[in-house]
């Protein structure tokens, strides 16, 4: 069990919102993720932290395959909607989603949407202890790119839903900027940093 104070810290991180969604034998299931994640910058991979409880889960299992829509900010009903087990509303509200050409399903008019075939799934840590959400490794093998200049959609479980809004940097004033140029003035290489590459401070 999640400590009280380290749960509220938690609740403070701030996600991108998606639908993760699965098709098998003519079932087509889907629900709200805000636990899609890049993992690598040199291959298409994604990690998707996925709930065994899930009805899309088995058709996750059963096919290896998921797709990824990224939702916008006014798609805040179709969060909602999969936030709830479907089951609950009988699967009424079909028409937030539509299928890929290869049968996938994905929201509509989302910023975009990415087909995945899985290629990992960890099930537990490594002492074999289980872990209440599966962990599925997957390849990015499709991608439709929607509306990509929409503000996406974000949820915290402690500040709820929200819409990304106004840049956070001042226009014109960049750190990187500023620490290339006390390098210079120290005498110091600058070195020829790859922009795509993090590192560490």
């Amino acid at each position: 069990m999640i400590d009280r104070e380290l749960k509220r810290t938690l609740g403070q991180m701030m996600h991108g919102v998606q639908v993760v969604g699965a098709a098998h034998d003519g079932l087509v299931r889907a629900y709200c993720s805000h636990w899609v994640s890049q993992v690598s910058f040199t291959e298409p991979i994604v990690l998707a932290s996925v709930s065994p409880r899930h009805d899309t889960y088995p058709l996750i299992r059963a096919t290896n395959r998921f797709s990824v829509s990224i939702l916008a900010g006014d798609q805040v009903a179709a969060g909602q909607y999969f936030s709830y087990p479907g089951r609950r509303f009988h699967h009424i509200a079909d028409e937030f989603l539509e299928l890929t050409p290869d049968g996938l399903p994905v929201v509509r008019d989302a910023i975009g949407w990415l087909a995945c075939d899985v290629f990992e799934v960890r099930e537990a840590w490594a002492d074999g202890t289980p872990i209440d959400h599966h962990l599925c490794f997957a390849r990015v093998a499709a991608t439709g790119p929607g509306r990509l200049r929409e503000p996406p959609l974000l949820y915290s479980s402690r500040l709820g839903w929200r819409v990304a809004g106004d840049k956070a940097r001042e226009p014109g004033v960049s750190i990187r900027d500023q620490l290339l140029e006390r390098l210079a003035a120290a005498g110091l290489d600058t070195g020829a940093d790859d922009p795509d590459e993090p590192g560490d401070a």
